[in-house]
């Protein structure tokens, strides 16, 4: 542990890599972790989530999460299972989409678990699961909300903030100050002409930031996406296919359901049967009622996006799904394959090519999402091989990440460049790209932090 004159940085995740958000600062004799996210894709990755954290749960003070999606909040339960006993400091909006995102991932761990077991594919003879819908509810007990532009006291010399991050309902930007020195971590940066959230705030002035890189390596094509997404679903209606949608329960459920809702009510798409099968979206629906002032639709048109599916919930209802055939949509989590109720959607409609499977956001290497993204003609699910012989359509304009000329305007937006900017969050080739631009386009000292490196944040480098 960092001794009380001094203060270090360590990346436990998303160095190298675009998941597993997990950043330890070590100040005045506390020990603080910004995220506390689950690794996803590659198998080496994932095996992280298994290994025991790199310092005892029980030593760290408290968690400040950025937002809710899994990546950066996903690992919590099994912190506290393991001995956490702190703070869980979060805005009101990221708390509530927890209490909705942690069980729901419980629960398909443990499903995955049963079916395992009883499918006898897993290499375990007792295959268990990474935690419990009970560690999930501990972990919740643990929540603080604190609203948007607060201070918050963690410890003498030690304070946070939350400013407002765009990308999701609740996403924060954080900005630490320890002793004086104000350490800035971007968390997922929405963009600034987003159709459903509210953009960024503008960077401050900051010592150290650590910025994400999701899209460093690329920018987003102009597209409307209505205009892309209208032809897409005339298209396979046409054919009486089913078009499915692997979509992030928090966040791209909503946003193509926005677009799905404004086609149809200009008639340029026809009224095909829409089904929202994730009762964790239908919740977090809900939510962007509630947090209206956090995203720029009106009310009309919020109704008209709830209005627009029908709301399936339970198992026998996503069940019968798979004997109906098209036209219809089907929009199911999760966004990048790695599990629920979509893989049995895929299962039954990726065979036959009337059909469609329309992606929509990012997808991680090592996922599903990424593999048919890159033309895999059979998936393995379900210990078997699924042949893919469906269209595959992946959507450019849906994503909820600003891209790398969005990032570089947010970061020109600061008075002074930070002393060193920390490039995380990423694939490799993201990151590195984006360092590049920093460097050359913002003067701006600039690397990608190794996994695990520890750096001093009185002389950061």
């Amino acid at each position: 542990m960092a001794t009380p004159s001094s203060s270090t940085l360590q990346f436990l995740g998303a160095a190298g890599t675009v998941t597993g958000s997990r950043y330890l600062v070590e100040a005045g004799g506390r020990r603080i972790l910004v995220d506390c996210g689950l690794f996803q894709g590659y198998k080496q990755l994932r095996e992280r989530n298994r290994a025991p954290f790199p310092v005892p749960p029980d030593t760290l003070d408290a968690v400040l999460l950025t937002h809710a999606h899994l990546d950066h909040s996903g690992y919590l339960p099994a912190l506290v299972r393991d001995g956490f006993r702190g703070r869980v400091l979060c805005t009101p909006a990221t708390r509530d989409l927890c209490a909705l995102l942690l069980p729901d991932s419980a629960h398909l761990l443990e499903e995955e678990a049963r079916y395992a077991r009883k499918a006898g594919y897993s290499r375990h003879a007792e295959p268990t699961p990474l935690y419990t819908i009970a560690d999930a509810e501990a972990a919740l007990e643990r929540f603080e909300p604190h609203d948007f532009e607060r201070d918050i006291a963690l410890a003498p010399g030690v304070g946070a903030r939350f400013h407002p991050a765009g990308h999701l309902l609740g996403a924060a930007q954080i900005r630490l100050e320890v002793g004086g020195m104000v350490v800035h971590f971007s968390g997922d940066l929405g963009r600034p002409h987003d159709p459903l959230m509210r953009p960024p705030r503008t960077l401050q002035e900051a010592d150290v930031l650590v910025c994400e890189s999701t899209y460093g390596n690329r920018v987003h094509p102009r597209l409307d996406p209505e205009a892309e997404l209208a032809p897409v679903i005339r298209r396979v209606a046409a054919r009486g296919g089913v078009i499915v949608v692997p979509a992030f329960a928090v966040g791209r459920a909503q946003g193509v359901m926005l677009q799905i809702a404004r086609l149809r009510q200009r008639g340029e798409i026809p009224r095909v049967p829409v089904f929202l099968n994730s009762p964790m979206a239908i919740d977090a629906t809900d939510l962007y009622h509630r947090y209206h002032a956090e995203h720029h639709v009106s009310d009309a048109e919020c109704q008209a996006m709830y209005e627009l599916a029908t709301m399936v919930r339970t198992v026998e209802e996503s069940k019968a799904l798979n004997r109906r055939h098209g036209p219809m949509i089907i929009l199911s989590a999760s966004g990048m394959l790695s599990g629920g109720r979509v893989l049995h959607h895929l299962e039954a409609f990726a065979p036959d090519p009337r059909n469609a499977i329309v992606l929509s956001g990012f997808q991680a290497g090592g996922t599903r999402g990424a593999a048919l993204a890159g033309g895999a003609d059979r998936l393995r699910m379900f210990g078997r091989e699924v042949p893919i012989r469906a269209e595959v359509v992946v959507l450019q304009s849906f994503s909820g990440h600003a891209d790398a000329d969005e990032l570089l305007a947010w970061m020109g937006g600061a008075r002074r460049a930070p002393a060193a900017t920390y490039v995380t969050h990423g694939e490799p080739d993201a990151a590195d790209t984006l360092r590049g631009r920093i460097r050359r386009e913002l003067g701006w000292h600039a690397r990608v932090p190794e996994h695990m490196e520890r750096i001093s944040l009185d002389t950061p480098r």
